[in-house]
C-alpha cells in the first residue's frame, strides 16, 4: 500500500522486534508531522499488522479522504470530547487481537511541549494486560522541505517505567508515557 514510502522518506526502523506479531498491541507515538502515521502504518506493514489509528473526525468530512479511512479501518475521534464511542470502538479492535495506535498529544505538535491527554490511559485501563508499545517517529516534519526527501526513523521501544501500573493515576500514565516518547525525540515543528 504505501511502499513509495519506504524509499521517498528514506524509512528507517528500529525496535521492531518488540511488537508482537500477534494478538492485541496499543502503540504510543509522538505526532510532529502528518507523515507520522504513514511511517507507523509502512512500518507495521513489515510486520504484516494493520495498524488502526484513533485519527481526527475532521478528516472525514472529504468523501474521498473518509472512503479510505474507513476501508482501512481508522477510528474516528472528537478531540477534546472525551469521546466514548471512539474508546469504545477501539477497546473491541484490541479485544479482537488488533494493533492500534493512539498519539497522547491530540494533535500535531508543531514543535511546541502539549500535554499529554487522558484518552491513552483510559484505553489502557479498558483493556488490562494489552502491551503497549511506545513509538519515536523522527524526521517527518522534514517533508516540508520538499523536493528533498526526508529521512524518517521509527523507533518502537517498551516503556522503561515498565507497562501500566494500576497505582498510576489517569494524567501521571499518559505524562509518563509521552515523557518517554519525548526523551527520545524531542517536539519538532510539522
Amino acid at each position: 500500500m504505501l511502499g513509495w514510502l519506504k524509499w521517498w522518506a528514506r524509512l528507517e526502523v528500529r525496535g521492531l522486534e518488540v511488537v508482537p506479531a500477534g494478538g492485541p498491541v496499543l502503540v504510543v507515538s509522538n505526532h510532529d508531522s502528518w507523515l507520522d502515521p504513514l511511517a507507523l502504518i509502512e512500518t507495521m506493514m513489515w510486520k504484516d499488522r494493520p495498524l488502526r489509528f484513533l485519527a481526527k473526525d475532521t478528516l472525514w468530512k472529504s468523501r474521498f479522504l473518509a472512503a479510505i479511512l474507513d476501508r482501512a479501518g481508522q477510528i474516528p475521534i472528537r478531540r477534546g470530547a472525551g469521546d466514548d464511542g471512539a474508546l469504545s470502538a477501539a477497546v473491541t479492535a484490541l479485544e479482537h487481537g488488533e494493533a492500534v495506535a493512539i498519539f497522547p498529544e491530540g494533535t500535531i505538535s508543531r514543535g511546541e511541549e502539549l500535554r499529554a491527554r487522558r484518552g491513552v490511559s483510559r484505553l489502557v485501563r479498558a483493556c488490562p494486560g494489552v502491551p503497549v508499545i511506545l513509538a519515536a517517529v523522527e524526521g517527518g516534519n522534514m517533508v516540508k522541505k520538499f523536493p528533498r526527501r526526508p529521512r524518517v526513523i521509527v523507533e518502537f521501544f517498551l516503556p522503561r517505567g515498565g507497562q501500566p501500573r494500576p497505582d498510576e493515576s489517569l494524567q501521571e500514565l499518559a505524562d509518563r508515557l509521552i515523557a518517554e516518547i519525548r526523551g527520545k525525540v524531542p517536539p519538532a515543528g510539522g
